[in-house]
């Protein structure tokens, strides 16, 4: 079906993006006292073997072949693993606007990935309300492009975390696993924490982790609001619709991420960089309800 409710979906693409939103606070607040790979690698694990217990619990559990377990390790190391991994890294030496506009290229990316492999038309309209979206953001951040602390090597993480998330997107529709979004949500975050495993402890030492209240608080609501709440939120909403009329609203993301920087972390908020958010609704009209 090409058409998209616009209402209809709002119930699950708001509040995921107010919890997409969330994470990056909490991220920067739990990096304070832990490395990024072993801090990614431990809410993977934890998060999906609560999903995975969860979905046992609603007796949806089942056995998965061979091929369904292949799927959904290539999906956890998209949308997971290697998105999270690359863009944590990257943003250590990359400003926050600069980082902030390369994720948000998201639905463009998605769209013209969507065009080829889903064979979903990418119209005028559609592509207006990209274009308008992007600008709104680009709009919002800014005064926070362009930083002495931006590097190559933190650009060039921070946009292939960007490519990882949009293949991902674009496989979850292209490659579906007949099970539960519990089931197939769990085997992906824990198959994720397990493929990045080596790699967190070969480049991470344990002991670096401070278990401080900040820490724990900041981890909980990781594993608890993002990767268990957030990533159901984000697959439901896949489910029922086209992957660039989904990811589109993400264009959401920054403007909400300035409310939350400001509310959480103390954050400078100017009011003007609100204008930015006009064009941003706009274009996820336009984009959501193009056929």
């Amino acid at each position: 079906m090409n058409q998209y409710p616009l209402l209809r979906n709002a119930s699950f693409a708001f509040p995921f993006v107010l919890i997409w939103t969330s994470a990056f606070p909490a991220a920067k607040i739990g990096l304070i006292d832990s490395p990024p790979l072993l801090f990614l690698t431990l809410r993977f694990l934890v998060a999906g073997a609560l999903m995975l217990a969860w979905a046992h619990w609603r007796g949806t559990l089942r056995k998965l072949t061979l091929q369904e377990l292949g799927v959904l390790s290539a999906l956890g190391l998209l949308n997971h693993a290697l998105y999270l991994g690359l863009s944590w890294t990257g943003m250590g030496s990359l400003s926050s606007g600069l980082s902030t506009i390369l994720i948000s290229a998201n639905p463009i990316v998605v769209a013209v990935l969507s065009s080829f492999l889903l064979r979903e038309p990418l119209t005028r309209q559609k592509v207006l309300g990209l274009a308008l979206g992007f600008v709104g953001v680009a709009f919002i951040v800014r005064n926070r492009i362009g930083s002495s602390t931006d590097t190559i090597e933190g650009f060039m993480l921070v946009l292939a975390a960007l490519l990882t998330l949009a293949f991902g997107t674009v496989l979850y529709k292209k490659w579906p696993v007949r099970t539960d979004v519990v089931t197939g949500t769990g085997f992906q975050i824990i198959l994720s924490g397990v493929l990045l495993l080596p790699v967190a402890l070969l480049m991470e030492d344990w002991s670096a982790i401070s278990w401080t209240p900040s820490f724990v608080a900041a981890f909980a609501w990781l594993v608890l609001g993002v990767s268990i709440t957030g990533y159901q939120l984000w697959f439901n909403l896949l489910e029922r619709g086209s992957a660039s009329a989904a990811s589109v609203w993400l264009f959401l993301t920054p403007p909400l991420g300035l409310l939350a920087g400001a509310w959480l972390l103390g954050e400078p908020l100017n009011r003007v960089d609100f204008i930015g958010i006009l064009p941003v609704i706009l274009g996820i009209v336009l984009v959501t309800k193009a056929r």
